[in-house]
């Protein structure tokens, strides 16, 4: 933190601008040394033209952005260099700013400054790198929110409920003769607990909403062999993915592809036939499938109008059939001769030769996943796996509070696990944490940033 960090945050390759950012306490006093005008005396948030210049020669013809802390990203002072965009002036820049006393910022080293000087808090500095690595409008909205802080406030609100409840429970612990303090009763802690609990409930669920539009659903289009699941593969993603040919068994591994459904990424992955096979090669795809098909968000079992089920298809129904399981009766185009069982509910009819024969799938793989009510401009979920791990640690120590309730034990030892969801949750925000947990997290973020 006592050092002034560089590094380039744009992208490297030919361009336009190439942008060099920098950091820290001497970071006017560097950049003035090798800038062709007065900084030290010029007003904050300006930009200056003017030429990076070093050994008497003029590196490049730049715009700096000057920028005093502690309105700024990092809190500190900063300065954005505005080179042109090539990647031999960007690197030399760099190497003159490194020869002036800088120092080659770490991976997210400036997103982590702005979080150890407080302007922002664990979650919202994830947010950030969510943002930038976001491939779907879906998972920007997502990120953008969260940077703002709808989802800080949400749970910073839940932990001071759960905070007052304990200093209601220390003062009557502490001092009983306070008889005016609210006394914290069974029924009234019955009451303070399913209150959180409700509360806890939105966060733990909008996780998994979260973590869907973050990664994107897997579904698996598994099947006999040709009943045309290449075809549906190659349909929905209107291109020559998979191979297709008449012969059983031509796809012997998995072959993947991604659509985007309501700005929700819609991986499609297509799988070897799934039948009793003594070719070597084939049964480690047909392995393979059934990997894949238990791993899924989506089970997508593809069935051939045209011919009876099979003790294979039958097999494939009984184990699928739950809630990710959708059937897709393929090839409508043909004479009937599929009857369906009739515990089987969720069921698309369609086929590959019309141009909107796979609307319907679309449509209701978007049922499936309730897409039209998770995805909107206001929401607000944790999307990372740590975040969402404290949450459910959170929930579980809540749970435990409440078990313990119900099985008499004293307000005071309810505290302990109430204590324990009320660390959970600010962990998600970053309120108390380890320095190597810190490092790693910012570690996954891209060097500029």
């Amino acid at each position: 933190m006592e050092d002034t960090i560089c590094a380039i945050s744009t992208s490297m390759g030919i361009g336009a601008i190439s942008i060099v950012r920098v950091t820290g306490p001497e970071t006017v006093d560097i950049v003035d040394s090798i800038f062709d005008h007065d900084l030290k005396n010029a007003s904050s948030h300006t930009i200056h033209y003017g030429h990076i210049k070093y050994n008497e020669e003029v590196i490049d013809e730049v715009l700096v952005m000057l920028m005093k802390g502690p309105k700024t990203y990092t809190t500190e002072d900063t300065i954005e260099i505005n080179c042109h965009g090539g990647i031999n002036t960007t690197k030399k820049v760099m190497e003159i700013l490194l020869a002036s006393g800088c120092r080659l910022a770490e991976p997210g080293e400036f997103t982590k400054r702005a979080y150890l000087n407080g302007r922002i808090n664990l979650l919202e500095a994830e947010s950030v790198n969510d943002l930038i690595i976001a491939k779907t409008d879906a998972a920007r909205t997502l990120a953008i929110n969260n940077v703002d802080g709808k989802l800080s406030k949400q749970i910073s609100n839940l932990r001071e409920k759960i905070a007052k409840i304990l200093a209601n429970i220390e003062v009557n612990i502490d001092y009983p003769e306070y008889t005016d303090e609210l006394e914290v009763t069974e029924n009234l802690m019955h009451e303070y607990l399913d209150d959180i609990t409700k509360e806890l409930n939105v966060l733990v669920s909008g996780a998994k909403n979260g973590r869907l539009i973050k990664e994107g659903v897997n579904v698996a289009i598994i099947g006999k062999p040709n009943v045309g699941k290449s075809s549906i593969l190659n349909s929905l993603l209107d291109e020559e993915k998979a191979i297709v040919t008449d012969i059983p068994g031509t796809t012997r591994d998995i072959v993947e592809g991604t659509i985007t459904l309501n700005g929700v990424a819609i991986n499609f992955i297509d799988t070897a036939g799934i039948r009793e096979t003594t070719d070597i090669v084939e049964k480690i795809g047909v392995d393979k499938s059934k990997k894949t098909a238990d791993n899924a968000d989506i089970v997508l079992l593809v069935l051939n109008n045209n011919e009876e089920l099979t003790n294979e298809e039958l097999t494939m129904l009984d184990k699928y059939n739950n809630e990710k399981l959708l059937v897709f009766v393929n090839k409508m185009d043909l004479e009937k001769k599929l009857v369906l069982p009739e515990t089987i509910k969720d069921v698309i009819y369609g086929n590959t030769i019309d141009l909107d024969g796979l609307n319907t799938l679309k449509e209701a793989i978007s049922n499936k996943l309730n897409l039209d009510s998770i995805v909107n401009k206001d929401m607000s979920y944790l999307c990372n796996l740590r975040e969402i791990d404290l949450v459910n640690k959170a929930e579980e120590a809540l749970k435990n509070a409440q078990n313990n309730l119900e099985a008499g034990y004293s307000v005071d030892m309810i505290e302990i696990d109430l204590k324990a969801a009320w660390n959970y949750l600010g962990e998600i925000m970053g309120d108390s944490y380890e320095g190597e947990l810190v490092d790693k997290i910012f570690s996954n973020f891209c060097l500029g940033k």
